[in-house]
């Protein structure tokens, strides 16, 4: 089995960017700056054999290149408790055409559809139960007004994901150029 996901690699100015948020939360465990990315679609568990006939499909996913904004944080919790703080993208029709080009490529190839709406996010941190509601909403007060220049996504990649004690290590598998010559002015 091999674990994938289709996602976006984060401009290494960027990455820095987001790193200097981290600290000052107890409880928080901080995403290492390779693994800085935006999740398009997580694909899961899925055999061996099936690599390939994910990578085909995905590589006749077509959409023009487009300029791209992080913006905000936010968090996710569960029960009250927060869980995670992430990074926020502004509103992008082409990423959500993005997403739902990819969306539909994964399924031809016979990958189960994603039940959750899409909510396009970078992960900066994750909570232990330890983690203040209080503080992190301290936090995320602090960083509301964060905001990187926009960056332009000419790809995207379907990576693969180890598991281990320290986290996951993501490795990227396969680069699926975007096209400039798709009609630019749709959106």
């Amino acid at each position: 089995m091999i674990r994938l996901f289709c996602g976006l690699a984060l401009p290494a100015q960027l990455r820095d960017r987001l790193i200097s948020l981290g600290g000052g939360l107890p409880g928080a465990r901080w995403v290492p700056e390779d693994n800085l990315h935006l999740t398009l679609r997580f694909i899961g568990e899925v055999p061996e054999p099936s690599f390939d006939d994910i990578a085909v499909a995905l590589s006749a996913v077509k959409a023009a290149p487009f300029d791209l904004t992080v913006a905000g944080m936010g968090h996710f919790e569960r029960k009250r408790r927060p869980t995670m703080v992430w990074a926020g993208i502004e509103p992008s029709p082409r990423l959500l055409d993005l997403h739902v080009r990819i969306e539909s490529a994964l399924r031809r190839a016979g990958v189960e559809g994603e039940e959750r709406q899409f909510q396009p996010h970078i992960t900066l941190a994750r909570f232990d139960a330890s983690a203040s509601p209080e503080r992190v909403a301290g936090f995320l007060q602090a960083n509301s007004l964060f905001r990187a220049p926009p960056f332009r996504v000419e790809h995207f990649t379907l990576f693969s994901s180890m598991l281990g004690r320290s986290g996951p290590t993501y490795h990227a598998e396969v680069e699926f150029p975007l096209a400039a010559a798709l009609a630019p002015d749709r959106f």
